[in-house]
């Protein structure tokens, strides 16, 4: 007997506290979400260029490497990622993109002087990690040796 009613006012008890603490459900039918920020890529005309020009030869992950032209030429291309390239400031990039030679044609007539420093740009970024490129080589005076 005593059990029952202990168990009674147990049960009084928690239905009594499931109506007291009994909230109202609000509904949000905002289901919008927050606008997405895409992060333009600043290099996305260089990488195109790279892709049409470059690939060819560098491969697209510039890493260089034996390549056989179509007339038959096999060139040992070097690595844009490490060694040399690593070494040489811009202007020598510049020089070798725009001037070609060792078997890589020159691009004066296929690129514009801005495509070409972007090109720079880029190589540095994506395949050299964003290094700071070496520092130009002091040029002599006029009368100076």
């Amino acid at each position: 007997m005593i059990r029952s009613l202990v168990l009674s006012s147990l049960l009084l008890l928690a239905l009594s506290a499931a109506d007291c603490t009994s909230t109202t459900k609000t509904t949000n039918n905002n289901t919008s979400k927050p606008a997405a920020t895409a992060t333009p890529d600043a290099f996305a005309a260089s990488r195109a260029t790279f892709m049409k020009n470059c690939k060819e030869c560098h491969g697209e992950k510039g890493n260089g490497g034996p390549v056989k032209l179509e007339d038959g030429t096999r060139l040992k291309v070097p690595s844009l990622r490490e060694g040399h390239a690593l070494r040489h400031p811009d202007s020598d990039f510049l020089k070798q993109i725009t001037k070609g030679g060792d078997g890589m044609p020159a691009f004066k007539d296929k690129l514009k002087p801005e495509e070409i420093d972007d090109l720079i740009r880029f190589i540095r970024h994506e395949f050299q990690g964003g290094m700071t490129p070496p520092a130009e080589a002091a040029k002599p005076m006029k009368g100076m040796k």
